[in-house]
């Protein structure tokens, strides 16, 4: 009773008048550490955001340096906004409280708007060709102050996650541990993909552009949990948003997509992106971004006790058999980790 008092307060705070009577429902939650919070019911009504206050502002998964001194989604919101993109608008603030008030983006997700699949093409469309101009307008407007330009997708990072499937894929799942032999195989391999893929250029990175990260309101895509974009390479979001581990497109459309970012891209900034290599980058990155998230979604179930992850498994190692088989020079890798994760033989 306590929280639901404290949860009306600061909507009533936010929006100039109090809400003694609005009904309480707490959202479905992610794998982060914050929790969500409807107030009121439609058309009145907001969501809660709130953060344990001693996490509020490091990043869960492996970053370099000290905790940063704004909160992320604030810093990361205002540059975003700044850009033109529709973002979930702020209406409180209450850092002390670890609380923020948001307008309420109702349930639909993109990944609840492609249900039926009456809508696939043109969602998927226009989630390109926005992706597009974030990062055609972000590499035009580099903007040191935001935090997403001060920490990078850099060698040591890709190679943890890399570590973090060993972990929790390979050997969580087989209850077996390499041989010395063959984690010296490992340790040389993943050091050598995450070489290639640190050397390509960076540039304003979501880290998560996928199905449950954009929102289908009026009409509109508006992009949330952005509070951990970095500097990467363009095709990274697009393995996100492609490679979703909870929606599977076929290869076929997947291609059409690349194509039409290049095409889009191109259009916003005359650059011709020569489309063989960018994809063969996308295969490559999509090995190791598929990798993280199977042993990710084994950590989150072990040791968050979140199991809501386990089923999503099976998609993102059938990315990665894809990507071996897209990736021929990588048999090496492959025919090791399959001795662990079967599947991927």
């Amino acid at each position: 009773m306590e929280l639901e008092a404290a949860l009306r307060d600061q909507v009533g705070k936010a929006i100039g008048r109090p809400v003694p009577q609005a009904p309480i429902t707490k959202l479905k939650g992610d794998a982060s550490n914050r929790s969500y919070y409807r107030v009121g019911t439609a058309p009145e009504s907001w969501v809660l955001m709130v953060m344990p206050l001693e996490a509020s502002k490091k990043s869960e998964e492996a970053s370099k340096g000290e905790p940063p001194k704004e909160l992320p989604f604030i810093n990361v919101h205002r540059y975003l906004e700044g850009l033109g993109i529709r973002v979930p608008r702020i209406l409180r603030y209450d850092e002390p409280a670890g609380m923020m008030v948001l307008e309420d983006l109702t349930d639909r997700t993109f990944e609840a708007a492609l249900e039926g699949g009456k809508h696939r093409d043109e969602l998927y469309t226009r989630a390109v060709d926005l992706l597009a101009r974030l990062r055609a307008q972000a590499e035009r407007h580099v903007d040191p102050n935001c935090l997403a330009f001060t920490r990078a997708f850099d060698e040591d990072l890709y190679d943890w996650e890399l570590h973090h499937f060993r972990e929790w894929g390979m050997e969580a799942w087989s209850g077996k541990k390499p041989t010395d032999a063959e984690r010296a195989e490992l340790d040389r391999v993943f050091r050598d993909i995450a070489k290639q893929l640190a050397a390509a250029p960076r540039g304003f990175t979501h880290r998560d552009y996928q199905s449950r990260n954009i929102m289908v309101k009026d009409g509109e895509l508006v992009v949330i949990d952005f509070q951990d974009a970095l500097q990467g390479p363009r095709q990274y979001d697009l393995v996100a948003l492609l490679r979703d581990s909870y929606v599977e497109l076929d290869r076929g459309f997947v291609d059409a997509m690349l194509d039409r970012y290049i095409a889009t891209f191109a259009q916003l900034t005359g650059e011709r992106i020569e489309p063989t290599g960018f994809k063969a980058f996308f295969d490559l990155l999509t090995l190791q971004r598929k990798m993280k998230d199977a042993g990710r979604f084994e950590f989150i179930n072990r040791v968050k006790g979140n199991p809501g992850f386990l089923v999503s498994i099976p998609a993102s190692l059938r990315y990665v058999r894809d990507a071996f088989e897209r990736r021929p020079e990588m048999g090496g890798l492959r025919k090791l980790v399959a001795k662990y994760v079967p599947e991927l033989g």
